[in-house]
Formats: structure tokens, sequence, C-alpha cells
């Protein structure tokens, strides 16, 4: 076998491009047929990462370039989805940092790197979107540099190529100013910097389980990187589970990549990333080893969860209405399901058997769960996101996120004023004399749940605002929750436009005329800091009197129709989202008026 492997990972902050970089890449190194049909951002298979234009689950492909296979992984650039970056670095050799040509360096393309520079990989810089008319790649070149040299880089680390590109239009060029015509200067660099993968094939079986696939026809597919030595099919192997044992099995069935398609071998070849088929129970972070002298790789060490949230079965007058899967019993296996493929998200068990404890990296980590669950048919109900502490030396410990925010210059005050009470303090200001200003802040992860939407609110849409862990500090004390109340629903029934038009002077409502209210449904925010109890279901009294004014049409302000990161954001402690296929619905925790503590509550007078 003539060919040399080289694996690389793609690392990036969210949205500078990756996906549709790898686009490119792939059409241009001839891995589709000329008349083949094929999406934008192909390497986002899932519903959810097309909606949103998010990655979320590190994925591999490969091309053939020359006499090379290159294997690439497409990683996510959020800070929750950090489980499947670690993952993927353990896969590959070097790494494209693509950093966008106007915005530079953000908190993502920090924490990518970091893990990348960690691992000794060996980097080619990126610098993409260079068409954008407030592009300043030479700026940006030295943003990256000053990155490099603030992450403890070695003098091989910085000595790295640069190459500048439009991803969109598949373009590369080694030099500013300097338009290329396709990506061969990439090509070219990828070859020349990133070492071929290295290994015996005839050494001690060692291949390490990173990534996790299912097929209806062959079940569980551990894709994994042969570092050393060569597996066939039919070979009887050891899996060297997490907790030490061994697992004896027999491998049915190989594949490795190419293009999008997997693509049926005999026998492995060092460095190459493949799929194995057949192995019952296998998860990520185990290897695939030989049977007489079994040699375990370390297990993929992944960061601690800082925020947890409860999903409980869900209890509402209108259970099981929309849901296919209602049950703990159901909720329990989805969950179980979830761990086998997802390293960063822990569950555990609560005092009550009919709700779980879920840890993970951020609520958008957690909300994108919820979301993939509530497409699959579950219904459950969640809570308020909560911090996950830990005790150090006796003292209670939360987890600190380095916040970066990025706002026109009259925002300024509003943004300062409004981290004040989260506990946030200031730790850099920059000013890219555009109009625009770089914040950064050390916030406790609690300080954020809930800041995106009140943020978004504030400055009228233009924030872009990004988070990071940052480890632990001791406890901060108190931070004031939401301080609205919030209007509840006294009754059952279908909501009307004449009970909402007597209450839109109260609040925001969060519902429409002809949607269907239960006692204890939360139907909009109050403008005071109590909670209130209204009947959203009242019909007009019909009497043959006629007033002037009593037919006027009635003009009701359009409600808030919150999506599920910002009803979870929105909730207080002592309320719950009901997440069903079809609706989301806020409530109370108890939802009979006389059974609730009040919060300084006022009955309105019907």
């Amino acid at each position: 076998m003539s060919t040399t492997i080289r694996n690389i990972a793609i690392i990036a902050h969210v949205d500078h491009g990756k996906t549709t970089l790898v686009d490119a890449m792939l059409r241009q190194a001839g891995t589709f047929r000329a008349n083949e049909a094929v999406a934008e951002r192909v390497m986002d298979s899932n519903d959810l990462e097309r909606e949103r234009g998010i990655t979320i689950l590190a994925k591999n492909t490969a091309i053939y370039y020359q006499d090379s296979k290159i294997n690439i992984v497409d990683t996510p650039g959020h800070a929750d989805f950090g489980g499947e970056v670690e993952r993927a670095l353990k896969m590959v050799d070097g790494v494209i940092l693509l950093v966008d040509a106007s915005e530079g360096p953000l908190p993502q393309t920090r924490y990518v790197l970091s893990k990348a520079l960690e691992a000794k990989l060996q980097p080619i810089l990126v610098i993409n979107k260079i068409d954008r008319p407030d592009a300043r790649p030479q700026e940006v070149l030295n943003e990256v540099y000053d990155l490099f040299i603030d992450l403890d880089a070695t003098e091989d680390q910085l000595d790295f190529p640069v190459l500048y590109t439009n991803g969109k239009l598949g373009l590369a060029s080694t030099e500013i100013g300097k338009p290329g015509a396709d990506l061969q200067p990439l090509f070219e660099t990828i070859l020349s910097t990133i070492p071929p993968a290295s290994g015996d094939a005839d050494g001690e079986l060692q291949i390490l389980v990173t990534n996790l696939d299912y097929s209806d026809y062959l079940g569980r597919l551990a894709i994994a990187r042969v570092f050393n030595g060569t597996l066939r099919t039919g070979d009887e192997v050891n899996i060297s589970k997490r907790d030490g044992s061994l697992q004896k099995t027999r491998i049915t069935k190989l594949f490795s990549f190419a293009g999008l398609k997997r693509v049926d071998i005999e026998a492995t070849e060092i460095g190459d990333i493949v799929a194995v088929a057949g192995v019952e129970g296998i998860t990520i972070g185990e290897t695939i080893t030989g049977i007489e002298n079994p040699a375990p790789l370390p297990a993929i060490v992944i960061d601690e969860p800082t925020i947890a949230i409860q999903f409980s079965v869900n209890n509402s007058p209108f259970a099981g209405r929309e849901g296919q899967f209602v049950t703990s019993r159901n909720l329990r296996e989805r969950l179980e399901k979830e761990l086998l493929t997802n390293v960063s998200i822990r569950v555990e068990d609560t005092g009550s058997p009919d709700s779980f404890k879920v840890m993970g990296r951020g609520e958008l980590q957690l909300a994108i769960l919820i979301e993939m669950m509530r497409r699959e048919g579950y219904e459950m109900m969640v809570g308020r996101p909560e911090i996950v502490t830990r005790t150090i030396d006796g003292k209670v410990m939360e987890p600190v996120e380095h916040l970066t925010i990025d706002i026109p210059e009259t925002f300024i005050g509003t943004v300062i004023e409004r981290l004040g009470p989260r506990k946030g303090e200031m730790t850099k200001m920059h000013n890219h004399g555009s109009g625009r200003v770089r914040l950064e802040f050390r916030v406790p992860s609690r300080g954020l749940i809930g800041l995106r939407s009140e943020m978004l609110t504030e400055t009228r849409g233009t924030i872009v605002m990004n988070s990071l862990f940052d480890g632990y500090i001791p406890y901060q004390g108190e931070i004031p929750q939401r301080l609205t109340g919030a209007l509840i629903s006294d009754r059952a029934g279908t909501v009307t436009a004449y009970a909402l038009d007597s209450l839109q002077d109260r609040g925001v409502l969060f519902v429409q005329p002809g949607a269907e209210a239960y006692e204890g449904m939360v139907v909009g925010e109050h403008s005071r800091d109590n909670d209130l109890d209204v009947n959203a279901v009242r019909e007009k009294k019909l009497t043959n009197m006629r007033a002037s004014s009593a037919d006027d049409a009635i003009r009701l302000a359009p409600p808030r129709l919150l999506n599920l990161e910002q009803s979870i954001e929105f909730i207080a402690d002592d309320e719950l989202v009901e997440v069903t296929p079809k609706s989301l619905r806020l409530r109370k925790k108890i939802l009979q008026a006389n059974r609730r503590p009040k919060r300084h509550a006022v009955p309105v007078a019907q």
C-alpha cells in the first residue's frame, strides 16, 4: 500500500467557516461525481446542525490527494461541545486553525487551540473569509501570534505556515492580497507540514476508540484510530474497558472512510481512521488490543461538567397527549443511550424514580439534547439550570467562566451595569476603533444563566457574546435571579383574546388566543416582582345590550413566543418547562394556587 496517511482536525471558533471549507476540500479533491447533487455544509448531517448552522458532533471524512490519504475531522466550535473537540484531537497529528479575517481569534479559538497545543499537534493557520469588506488579515495574524505566545506555544509550534482563504469559493493563497485559483496551496501545505502517521504495522495491536456511530444493519460502530499493529476481519481481540477489565470479542467487519462513505476493508493501515463493526458494548476511550499481550492506551480525559438540569417525567394535565415516549423507563433508556456517545455528559439518579439529574458543559449542550429528544417523540419536564460545585480543601468552589462580549460603544455602560450583580469582574477592554468594543469578564457560571436573552434585549440584538470555562473560584454568594414575577393561569380552558386584552397591560404575554391552558401554567411575565394568578380563558358575556365602545376590535400586542433555550433561561426555581414534540409550556412546580407558596402574590379581581 503506497499511500501515506495524514490525520488533521479543523478547529475554530463557531461560525468561522470550518464546515464550509471542508465542503470545498471534498469537492476539489474529486470526492463527488461531476453530476452528484451535494448539500451545502455536507458534514453537518444532523437536522439541528443544519437549522442552527453550527456543528454539534465531531465527524470525519477522507480525501485523496496525489498519493496521500488525508483524514479530516471537523470539530464543533462551541465550548459546550468541548468533549467532542478533545476526542477529535486524539485522532490526529496536526490541526488547521481557522480564524475569521475580520473577527480574529475569539474565546473558542483560544479553547480549541490550547487543547491542540497541549496535545503537541502541528498547526497550520488559515485566515478565512478574506473577501469580507472589513477583513484585516495582517492584524488578525498578529493577534494569533499573541495568542500562541499567551498559550506558551513551543518554538516549533510558533513556526506555523499561514494561508489566506475564501472557503465559500474554495480559494487559497500564501500571500495577502494575491487571490488563489483553488485550494491546491492548502493541500500542498498539509502534505509538507503535517507528519505522516507513525506506528509499527507488525507491533502490538493498539486501536483507540474516539467516536461511535450506529448502523441499522450492523449495530454499534466504533470509530477508532490505528496507533499500532494491524487488525484484520475475523481476528479475535481484547477490548480494554475504561475500568481496566478485558472483554474478548471477534471482529466481524472493518471499514475505512473515503469521502463521506464507508468502504469495506480486510485489514487496517497504520494511522488510518477506521470503523469497527459488531462489538457489543464498546464505548469511547476504550482500546482494541491483542489477545496475547494486551497494551491499552491511556483513556481520553474529558473536562468535568459545570451545569446540571433536572429531567422529569411530564405530569401536567396535558401529559401524554403529544409524545410517544412518556414514562421514566423511556427517559432512563434514552439518557443511557446518550451516555454511550456523548462523553461530556453525566447522568445521576435523584431521590425520585421519575427524575434524573443531567450534567453537561453548558446550557446550549443540554438544550440541544432536550431538543433532540423532543424531536424523537419524548415528553418531559426540565428545571432551571444549576451549577455543579466542588469541594476543594473543605471549601465550596464554583465554576467560573471567561466571558467575551463584543458590542457597539453605546452599550458599554449597560453591559457593565448588568454584570455587576452577577459578580462579573472586568479583566480587559479593547476598542477596535470601528465603533465596536470588546469587553472581557470573569463571571461565575451561575451568573451566565439567563444572561444571553437579557443582553440581547438590552443591546437591541447587537451583542456577540461567548464564554469559556476558566476553572473554579470560592462560592461567590447569592446572585439575584429573575426580578419579575409570572402571570399564572388560575384555571383550565382555551385562552381568549378578550381575556388577554385585559391582561396585556400587566406584563408580556407568552400565549396566543386559541392556546390551551391549565391551572398553574405560566402565560406571561408580570411587570412587577410578584406572581399573579389571572384568568386567561375568560369569555365575553353575551347580553342584548349594546354600548358604543363594546364592540371595538381587540388589538393585542404580539406575544413573546419563547424557544427552548429562552424558556430554560427564563424560569425561576419554582417553575418548570414542559417539553413535548409539539409544544413548550412554562408552569409552576405546584400547579394548585392554594397549595403554592406565594411570592408576594396578590390575586386579581376578575
